[in-house]
């Protein structure tokens, strides 16, 4: 497992070599997911077994990759 992000990591035998929380199998897109359909932090946080850090660096993750995106629009 290679980590990519403090606290994100990636490997290709672990869900498919989707971003995970480091040392868990939980995707970074469940987390941010649940954060954006209104699931507090402590409510992620318990529900997955997660520090708060971890959390946080799933929404920092996520944020760094749309921010390096562009959109092409026609």
């Amino acid at each position: 497992m290679k980590e990519v992000f403090p606290h994100i990591a990636v490997d290709p035998a672990v869900q498919f070599g989707k971003p995970v929380i480091a040392g868990t199998r939980v995707p970074v897109e469940v987390i941010v997911g649940h954060i954006a359909a209104g699931t507090s932090i402590q409510d992620v946080m318990q529900e997955y077994r997660l520090t708060k850090a971890q959390v946080l660096a799933a929404l920092k993750y996520a944020s760094k990759i749309v921010a390096e995106e562009t959109v092409m629009v026609r």
